[in-house]
């Protein structure tokens, strides 16, 4: 389609002599098409200056679609030569910006078509200038020459040129650099060449001549600009961002790309940029930063006060462009980090990734979207009149009217829809940034507090969180948001002392404090927690980090299952720099979810049956995603593995799918060699050491203390042989041991066995063994009295004390656990949780209908009482020392009104269970 077809909209001539005389010039194009320039150059002298010097170029240009125009004036850039350039470059600037102009103001083209445009344009501008300049240098002499594009140097477009958002007279910002490793022994001399093209690109670009400027270009963004030289080596500029990056750099490279030169050296070095850019957790003490800089703007421009629309800057003032780049680039740097999604570069682009996960209402970012439009269509209307680097309104009533014609309003309702978005863009972002009551409003409203709250809470200052001065900033306006929740927590002295044990257990202060102020629904879960669970809160005071998962969006979506879960992890390694890099992600992304699982079952979201299963799934999720990566590691250092493979085995309560919060993990490790005797790699090994280094390898990715702690602590023992035995076992070997020498004990264990992560076929051929085993193993009288001479012996050397033991005594979770793989073994049958193994004896003919009942009642009291204390606390509890909260959740939990019906209850339960387990194993006496 032609231009003149596309035209929907057109400025009202300001100057009508001026528009008579241009309809006259063009007089002899299509009325519609002439009515456009007549009354742009009636609002415009420079767009009227640049019809009459193109005015034959032009009448060509506005025959054909604006898109071809547009590309013709690039393509004839490539074939001039380097003397022709500069001439060339500012020919077609002028014709670009005319063409650009008239699309814009005759609502051909969309904002981002035309910003688009311009950006183009400065980027081919870039690019050719440096390609030029650097090869005049190596033909000169000057630079030695490189198999590197442009050799090595690379210029980085920022700001509104990164994000292809340049406005209609923008300056260009650009970081130039030079890949330093391309020049050994060289590098001075490259940088003192590399420096002059850099100077002679800008004075190319910037200097004014008869034929005008391409573009104004700025490079005080780069690092240090003050001392810097205009060219920086990359090794240079990422030690700095490394050491002493600040927020607002942070936030510049958001938009950051390569724009001409060695784009891939530029690539390269943002992909170093990465860990800087985008911090790893939740960066919620961005939101002061950006504070901080808009207020030191405002300060800067004498920006403060109420908006007036005569003189309002619409970029920099209340209610402009920057208000909604900060609040989309700011919001963007909290979340980024973990996020991928969120690092659009444009403003718009940022607003609709931030409403599709969850981090701004939909509504709101369209809302935002709309006015960050309308306020960059009267930004370029602005810059339009004279090519100018404006961006304030008119400050006389004169020049209100010429903006308005420009926009093809009338004046009053121009100067009310502009009053009107900006006000609401102010509403819309100013909270965002600022608290909506002072600290001391707040400290007015804390409740009043005993002698001894005030002297704990006093002695807040002395805490190693608030070292900084912006810790204690911070937390001086949180403070009374935080005490006023205490005092509604159903028991606030005792959430009172368990907060300060999570604040005095916190290493640092600033981006907690600045997470809890952003998210004030935090606090009311971390009295939650305090005041229930202290060992969750010490926890959290060394795992803060966790917190990010709250905030994340899904953090009370249903269960994904373990599948899933597996997905998500192993997409999170495979982005990993490194294999200990790949653990550590591990660690963070594992104890997000632990923490969940935690928190979903002390609010009642989720009960301790669903609670072991989760915390099961989680294991197994970790265990399936860090196998490969652990087995790779492994194989580059000493060759794939001989034979078949391995497989990871799950024991005990792993194997059973049910773990509690502190659970470790029991496995066992078999591979088959299948006759291959040595790996083949860098530092072979025999078959045997291999597979048990491989094994310890696991062991010790899931143990390792690093940054973020340790997954999971093993225990291997039911391997066979226990502790004298290889820590990885053969096939052949283990099949042989576990039909000629394993103890019924061992049997027992491996009905509750299950591959969790290695080779398919072996893990099909070990199930397909498991299942032969033990229908060959079963016989009830033997097996009856192994086990019950298993069980006096284990009574007698753990016998369980405390009202509240579950785990250890007759008829609790050990008891029944034994007794029902007893059943699961006699019967021959594969079932591997405690309660589908009773089900089995009882469907079997092994146990009455109302023994297996009384079983069933007595393992699920247990089990609800003993998963409810392992998230309180690492030991049996107490009930006289056990905190009021934590009370409540246990009574919960177990359904029972007190304390001294829930004692009662589990003699009672615990009773019938061991009178049923003292029959069945009398029946093999």
């Amino acid at each position: 389609m032609t231009f003149a077809s596309r035209i929907t909209r057109s400025p009202i001539a300001h100057d009508r002599a001026a528009a008579a005389e241009m309809a006259q010039v063009f007089g002899d194009l299509p009325m519609g098409l002439r009515d456009l320039l007549a009354n742009s150059a009636a609002c415009s002298p420079y767009l009227r200056t640049l019809m009459q010097r193109e005015a034959d170029w032009l009448r060509g240009a506005l025959a054909i679609a604006p898109e071809v125009a547009f590309d013709a004036v690039l393509a004839a850039l490539p074939g001039l030569g380097s003397e022709a350039l500069a001439t060339g470059l500012r020919q077609a600037k002028r014709r670009a910006a005319l063409l650009i102009g008239l699309a814009d103001l005759g609502g051909v083209w969309s904002l981002e078509a035309v910003t688009g445009a311009l950006t183009t344009l400065a980027d081919l501008a870039v690019d050719l200038c440096l390609r030029r300049l650097v090869a005049d240098e190596v033909r000169r002499g000057k630079l030695p020459a490189t198999d590197a594009v442009a050799g090595g140097i690379v210029a980085l477009a920022m700001g509104k040129m990164g994000a292809a958002e340049l406005n209609y007279s923008s300056d260009i910002d650009l970081i130039v650099l030079f890949d330093d490793s391309l020049y050994p022994g060289a590098e001075q001399e490259a940088r003192a060449a590399l420096i002059r093209v850099t100077r002679r690109m800008t004075a190319t670009l910037s200097d004014i001549t008869a034929d005008g400027y391409v573009f104004r270009c700025d490079l005080r963004l780069r690092p240090d600009a003050a001392v810097t030289p205009v060219c920086l080596s990359m090794s240079m500029a990422e030690a700095y961002y490394e050491s002493v990056g600040r927020t607002w750099e942070r936030a510049a490279f958001i938009k950051a790309r390569p724009c001409g030169g060695d784009i891939a050296a530029g690539a390269r070095f943002l992909k170093s940029l990465i860990p800087f850019v985008w911090r790893r957790h939740l960066d919620f003490a961005a939101i002061q930063d950006a504070h901080d800089m808009r207020l030191r703007i405002r300060d800067h421009r004498g920006l403060h006060g109420p908006i007036r629309l005569p003189g309002h800057n619409m970029k920099l003032g209340a209610g402009g462009i920057r208000e909604i780049e900060f609040f989309t680039q700011t919001r963007q740097l909290i979340a980024g980090g973990r996020d991928p999604d969120l690092r659009a570069r444009t403003t718009t682009g940022g607003l609709a990734a931030l409403a599709a996960k969850g981090w701004l209402p939909g509504a709101v970012a369209a809302e935002l979207t709309a006015l960050y439009r309308a306020h960059r269509e009267i930004e370029h209307r602005l810059q339009m009149v004279g090519d100018a680097q404006t961006h304030d309104l008119p400050t006389s009533d004169e020049g209100i009217a010429r903006i308005a014609d420009f926009c093809g309003q009338e004046v009053a309702a121009f100067r009310q829809q502009v009053m009107a978005r900006l006000t609401r863009t102010a509403v819309l972002t100013e909270d965002f940034f600022a608290p909506t009551a002072t600290a001391t409003e707040a400290e007015a409203q804390a409740p009043d507090l005993s002698a001894q709250n005030r002297a704990i809470i006093e002695a807040w200052a002395q805490i190693p969180a608030l070292r900084s001065d912006r810790a204690r900033e911070i937390f001086r306006r949180l403070r009374p948001m935080l005490l006023a929740r205490l005092m509604q927590a159903e028991h606030p002295d005792e959430a009172l002392l368990a907060l300060d044990g999570f604040l005095r257990g916190l290493p640092a202060g600033v981006q907690i404090f600045s997470l809890f102020e952003a998210n004030p629904s935090l606090v009311d879960l971390i009295v939650d927690i305090a005041g229930t669970a202290p060992v969750l809160a010490q926890y959290l005071s060394r795992n803060a980090a966790v917190l990010d998962a709250v905030i994340g969006g899904a953090f009370f979506a249903p269960w994904p299952g373990q599948t899933a879960l597996g997905l998500d992890l192993t997409l999170r390694l495979a982005g990993a720099a490194d294999y200990e890099a790949a653990l550590d992600q591990a660690r963070i992304w594992a104890k997000e979810w632990h923490f969940r699982i935690g928190v979903h079952h002390l609010r009642g979201l989720i009960d301790a049956d669903c609670a072991g299963g989760q915390y099961a799934d989680l294991a197994g999720a970790v265990l399936a995603a860090l196998w490969p990566g652990v087995v790779a590691d492994f194989a580059a250092k000493h060759g794939a593995a001989p034979g078949r493979g391995a497989v990871l085995v799950a024991m005990g309560s792993l194997g059973a799918g049910r773990l509690n919060a502190g659970s470790d993990l029991d496995l066992i490790v078999i591979y088959d060699a299948a006759g291959v005797e040595a790996s083949q790699g860098p530092r072979p090994l025999a078959a045997r050491p291999y597979y048990a280094r491989l094994t310890q390898a696991m062991i010790t990715a899931l143990t390792a203390q690093l940054p973020h702690g340790r997954l999971y602590e093993v225990d291997m023992r039911l391997r066979p042989s226990g502790r004298q035995g290889p820590v990885a076992t053969s096939l052949d070997a283990f099949c042989a041991y576990q039909q000629t020498e394993a103890w019924t004990w061992e049997h027992l264990a491996l009905t509750r066995a299950r591959v969790v992560a290695g080779s398919p076929d072996l893990a099909a051929e070990f199930e397909a063994f498991r299942g032969d085993l033990l229908r060959a193993k079963g016989g009830g009288a033997q097996v009856r009295g192994d086990v019950a001479e298993m069980r006096a012996r284990l009574a007698a050397a753990r016998p369980g004390v405390g009202d509240w033991q579950t785990k250890l005594g007759p008829g609790r979770l050990m008891d029944i656990e034994l007794t029902a793989q007893m059943l699961a073994l006699i019967a021959g049958q594969g079932a591997r949780d405690v309660l589908a193994q009773i089900d089995t004896g009882e469907m079997a003919g092994l146990v009455s209908q109302n023994d297996a009942t009384a079983l069933r009642a007595a393992y699920r009291l247990c089990w609800h009482l003993h998963a409810a204390a392992r998230l309180l606390s690492d030991k049996v509890p107490d009930p006289a020392r056990l905190g009021l909260g934590g009370r409540a959740f246990v009574l919960r939990e177990t359904g029972q009104p007190d304390v001294a019906t829930l004692t009662d209850q589990l003699a009672v339960l615990t009773g019938r269970a061991d009178a049923v387990i003292n029959a069945l194993m009398g029946k093999g006496a």
